[in-house]
């Protein structure tokens, strides 16, 4: 019998689908997207599971951008990209896709206010 944490995850499948369809994205953008279309989950799980991706090799850093601005942080984001990586099998589910690009501009419309 296996030991341990199964390699695959229901929310790391969900960003691979999720991240077909935008290409690439941003954490909190991926994170917004995400609980808009799939069923809740933390932020702290996408984030978890998108490093994990990169550890099996699912997500790639496509970019990492610093963003200037006033946040509670500090004077600047970091902005880290992802992509699919080699070992991503997305299922290219076309119930996913109407609701990406529904949700794509919900939000869009909501930037544009």
């Amino acid at each position: 019998m296996v030991r341990g944490r199964p390699i695959k995850s229901k929310i790391r499948q969900n960003l691979t689908e999720l991240l077909y369809f935008m290409k690439s994205g941003y954490g909190y953008e991926i994170f917004k997207m995400y609980i808009d279309i799939f069923p809740r989950a933390t932020m702290r799980s996408i984030y978890y599971n998108l490093n994990k991706g990169l550890n099996t090799k699912e997500f790639e850093v496509e970019k990492i951008e610093k963003e200037k601005g006033n946040y509670s942080w500090g004077p600047e984001a970091e902005k880290i990209y992802y992509r699919l990586g080699i070992n991503a099998k997305p299922k290219i589910d076309l119930r996913i896709k109407r609701s990406f690009e529904r949700v794509k501009k919900l939000l869009t419309k909501k930037d544009e206010k």
